[in-house]
């Protein structure tokens, strides 16, 4: 028996997407993401209590750029910098002044 090519392409189109679906990166909705924390370098209290906080539960802070795209592939599934990031992070730093 014949199988067309298209009855072929089309089982190879499905068989890659199911694959690259159970692939794909869990993304965490948007309300949980952490907000933007002011502070570049942290002490006494405030360091501690950010340390004893898991990545992916810290704030976003500038210039803190390996926990920032840990924490933006995790929730967004990719760790790409959106400009409104940009804008948020200097103007946290700004407001904390």
């Amino acid at each position: 028996m014949k199988i067309s090519t298209t009855i072929l392409a089309l089982l190879s189109l499905g068989i890659s997407a199911s694959v690259s679906l159970a692939q794909a990166p869990l993304v965490v909705p948007a309300q949980q993401e952490p907000g933007w924390l002011g502070v570049i370098i942290a002490r006494g209290e405030l360091r501690d209590q950010i340390d004893a906080t898991p990545i992916l539960e810290r704030p976003y802070r500038p210039l803190h750029f390996y926990g920032n795209t840990v924490r933006r592939n995790h929730y967004r599934g990719a760790p790409v910098p959106r400009p409104r990031d940009v804008v948020q992070g200097a103007g946290s730093l700004v407001v904390n002044r």
